[in-house]
Parts: C-alpha cells; sequence; structure tokens
C-alpha cells in the first residue's frame, strides 16, 4: 500500500489503527506495525476505539430507530465478551467491560427499547439475551476511516513512542501440560 501510494505520489498524512480491547497479540502486532509505519515517515497515529469502529456500520444505516442502543461484542472465550453501548448517533452510553454473559447482564439497556448487539461476540450471547436483537455485522475499514478522518481533523493524535493498546484485561499465559520429553 505505501509502495502503491509514493509511485502515485499520494501523500500519507497519518496511519489510524484500532487500539482495542481485542486478542492481546492482535493488538500488539496491529499497534506495532503502525507505529513502526509513522516512526519512518514521521506523520502522526491515530488510535480508534475497537467497539466503536464496530459500531460505525449501524450507525450509517437509515433504518437505524433513534432510540436505538448499540452494544458490540468482541469474544473473549467462553461466554465472556469485551462490550460497550452506545446510542443511535454514536456518543458512549457505558464503560468498556469485560462481561461474562448471563441472563442478568445488560439487563438496565435492554429495557430500554431496541438493544442490538453484534460483533464476533454477540451471536454466541442472542439466546442467554431476552428482547436483544443480533444483527450480522462485519468489521470493515470503512469505519475506521471515517473515524480516522474526524480524528486527524481534530487533531486527536498519539504518542508514538509511548502509546500502548488497550487491552483491557492482563495478559494471562498458562503453562503447557504437555511434556516435550
Amino acid at each position: 500500500v505505501l509502495s502503491m501510494a509514493d509511485s502515485h505520489a499520494k501523500p500519507v498524512d497519518a496511519v489510524s489503527v484500532s487500539c482495542g480491547p481485542g486478542s492481546y497479540t492482535g493488538l500488539r502486532i496491529g499497534v506495532s506495525m503502525a507505529k513502526g509505519i509513522c516512526y519512518g515517515r514521521n506523520i502522526p497515529l491515530i488510535a480508534l476505539p475497537t467497539l466503536k469502529v464496530l459500531s460505525v456500520p449501524l450507525l450509517l444505516m437509515d433504518e437505524l430507530p433513534e432510540n436505538a442502543l448499540l452494544c458490540p461484542m468482541i469474544d473473549a472465550r467462553r461466554m465472556e465478551v469485551y462490550a460497550q453501548v452506545f446510542d443511535a448517533s454514536g456518543v458512549a452510553q457505558s464503560e468498556v467491560v469485560a462481561e461474562v454473559v448471563t441472563e442478568e447482564s445488560f439487563v438496565e439497556w435492554r429495557q430500554r427499547g431496541k438493544f442490538v448487539i453484534f460483533g464476533n461476540g454477540a451471536k454466541k450471547c442472542e439466546e442467554v439475551l431476552s428482547g436483544a436483537q443480533w444483527v450480522a455485522v462485519a468489521p470493515s475499514a470503512r469505519g475506521l476511516v471515517r473515524l480516522a478522518e474526524e480524528a486527524f481533523e481534530a487533531g486527536q493524535f498519539e504518542d508514538i513512542a509511548y502509546f500502548e493498546p488497550f487491552y483491557l484485561k492482563e495478559f494471562l499465559v498458562i503453562p503447557s501440560k504437555k511434556k516435550l520429553l
């Protein structure tokens, strides 16, 4: 991509990256690559919250009711998800949480009206969260670009040297039970 931009004299003004929560390894690799490009080209880094990026395709839908609450969910294994609630205009209504999903999860949000769940962690929660509507939404770079343009115009850049992804939970190493010898 950089080679193509250079050969067509199209400047790369910044690099945006999804900053988490998410997979520890995925976040490390993505952020490291983005920081390397920014450092090497002396351009700014834009970090965007993964759950907000996941919400953009739904926020662009014409048929989204004004009172809808959106809850992107990223699979965190077993019945746990990383989640956050947004209103129909994309404003965060809750903090990011690591939630072990039960029948009581998000009950206060589900009682307020149309509660839409989506993301790779939502499908497994559909039957447990009565009243929630599951919608298939695939992650899209379009969501990232839209938010990155807004952040670029607002001058919302990260310090390349000190920026770290938002992991939400500590990295847990589980020793293997398999014996090599």
